[in-house]
């Protein structure tokens, strides 16, 4: 956080309730029973995790870590904590047709169905083709190392479906992704209660 600034009453409001929310799902999707429940029951709080990290992002000091992440953070690390994890966020929003991860796909006719270059279309004609960004992430309390790759489309002309799950595996790219959004939320918080 930078020295001296501080979130309005509004911002703090809603910030607190956000981030509570985000901790409290966040909790739940890294402890190993989660991957052991219901299809469904885990896309509910998995939506609504990214659902929250992208309100958040319309924090400008968020906004700011992101940019900063371009330069000081592994190549594309920035890229799929805004435009990725966004991008999820919207699919999962307007396409409110799966009851679960591995059934969740779009194409180039549905998303454009109503108007052509909203920000799914933009997402995927941008990385459309892109080369597979492969990360790890080490769980501490686990003592894990968990290894997974991200894939950006291939295709996306005309019936081509593009699944979430071939863009991120449900439990290692979740898992990843609740791990990156934590990190940069964690840069706004100056002590986490009970942690």
């Amino acid at each position: 956080m930078q020295e001296g600034l501080s979130p309005n009453k509004a911002e703090t409001q809603f910030l607190t309730l956000a981030y509570n929310r985000f901790y409290d799902i966040f909790k739940e999707v890294m402890a190993d029973s989660f991957w052991e429940k219901d299809p469904w029951y885990r896309f509910s709080k998995v939506k609504d995790g990214f659902g929250v990290y992208s309100e958040l992002l319309n924090y400008e000091p968020i906004g700011w870590v992101l940019d900063n992440m371009k330069t000081s953070r592994p190549p594309m690390e920035a890229e799929i904590g805004r435009e990725l994890f966004k991008f999820i966020r919207n699919v999962i929003v307007h396409f409110p047709f799966f009851d679960s991860w591995d059934d969740v796909w779009v194409n180039q006719s549905m998303v454009n169905w109503h108007k052509d270059s909203q920000s799914i279309d933009r997402f995927i004609r941008k990385y459309k083709g892109k080369e597979t960004v492969k990360y790890r992430f080490w769980e501490a309390d686990k003592k894990r190392m968990t290894y997974l790759s991200i894939n950006f489309p291939k295709h996306y002309e005309g019936d081509a479906k593009i699944y979430l799950k071939d863009l991120l595996t449900e439990r290692e790219g979740v898992r990843f992704s609740f791990v990156l959004m934590r990190q940069v939320l964690d840069s706004q918080v100056i002590s986490v209660d009970g942690q």
